[in-house]
């Protein structure tokens, strides 16, 4: 008795059966870049540059947010009107705002010392290079 395998394939309500094929080419044909990303490289490099670009978007953003949580804390300051309960609200505001930059600052003086003094290079941790083949 002779077999033969079979794979079905399904269009829309019609269903098709078909002699499977030892190996077929993909189906999707090869497959390049988009334009804009093909700028990263490839994956060893492209990965660490991507996330070299999402850390100091994330870092920008901190910035922004502190910057307009003092900026919001000071008009409370102006408004509080000698109520001291709201002085004390903006202070808080302000000084953690502050704290919270000096952690982003401090990230990236830790990371330039520790980059330093393993690697011998203060930018090693901050702009990292992969070599591969």
């Amino acid at each position: 008795m002779f077999l033969v395998k079979t794979r079905v394939i399904v269009v829309g309500l019609n269903v098709l059966v078909a002699p499977s094929q030892p190996k077929t080419p993909s189906f999707f044909g090869p497959i390049s870049a988009p334009q804009g990303v093909s700028e990263y490289g490839d994956l060893q490099t492209g990965v660490v540059r991507f996330a070299n670009v999402l850390l100091k978007l994330i870092i920008g953003a901190a910035g922004l947010f502190a910057f307009f949580n003092i900026i919001i804390a000071g008009y409370t300051f102006l408004g509080a009107g000698g109520d001291p309960k709201k002085i004390e609200q903006a202070w808080a505001k302000i000084w953690q705002s502050l704290l919270g930059l000096l952690f982003v600052a401090g990230s990236f003086v830790l990371a330039a010392i520790f980059g330093w003094l393993i690697f011998g290079n203060a930018s090693a941790i901050l702009v990292p290079k992969i070599y591969g083949p």
